[in-house]
């Protein structure tokens, strides 16, 4: 199993919020890069960035996190937030990103998503697939639509899609465990996606018990932050 830490970006700094709320925000570091550096020197390999600005404006805001991230470290880095657009998605893999994820644009522009797919691959595109209640939603989760969870991977795993973020709004920021049970439901009627849990994460033994469930990777946010899990208790799970 990949742990892979996330790193939200407010105006160049480093915070997290709580379930997805922006005035529910706590910055946690003013460098960024340098607290990519400590998840690289820790033998963490992949990471998981979000640009919280560039969700609200819908194009990318913080560039130059990203391409200072990406220069500075080797970790493989995931980006996503407010990539709307051909231009967007190419200038996040000229800056650096190994991957992008794609949430809303997947909801509000099926075809523009899909054609990316045909264009890039399943391996450098991630489906974020966020929801509250079992349903998808977007916009920096101030939306919930009709859209059923599982049917939506469903539908892009027929498409090309390999991996899938999913995080159960509910659960985010909270520091209260993952949606376990949901995450073996998909893993149950989609077994082939490489399935990435996020949110809620706050104990080793919520990473031992999502390993076992056979998710691909899980995304620790909060849990870091807060002196929940210690880098140094990550050993076990990181790959030679």
């Amino acid at each position: 199993m990949e742990i892979i830490p996330a790193i939200d970006i407010i105006d160049g700094k480093c915070v997290r919020l709580t379930q997805g709320d922006y005035s529910r925000k706590k910055e946690y570091a003013s460098d960024p890069i340098e607290v990519a550096k400590r998840f690289e020197a820790a033998g963490i390999r992949r990471l998981h960035l979000v640009d919280l600005d560039g969700a609200k404006a819908k194009r990318i805001v913080n560039k130059a996190v990203l391409e200072g991230i990406c220069q500075a470290t080797s970790l493989a880095v995931d980006f996503g937030g407010g990539i709307q657009s051909d231009e967007d998605l190419a200038l996040a893999f000229r800056l650096g990103a190994s991957q992008v994820t794609g949430g809303s644009i997947a909801v509000k522009n099926p075809d523009l998503f899909a054609g990316w797919l045909q264009t890039f691959g399943g391996e450098r595109l991630i489906l974020g697939a966020d929801a509250r209640d079992r349903k998808i939603a977007i916009s920096g989760w101030q939306e919930t639509t009709a859209m059923d969870l599982i049917q939506f991977i469903r539908d892009y795993s027929e498409k090309g899609v390999r991996y899938v973020i999913c995080t159960d709004v509910a659960k985010d920021g909270l520091l209260e465990g993952p949606s376990l049970a949901l995450y073996k439901e998909i893993l149950e009627e989609i077994p082939d996606i490489r399935l990435i849990a996020s949110g809620g994460v706050a104990s080793v033994k919520d990473l031992e018990e999502l390993e076992e469930a056979g998710v691909y990777g899980v995304i620790v946010g909060k849990a870091f932050y807060e002196g929940k899990i210690r880098l140094a208790e990550l050993r076990t799970f990181i790959r030679n």
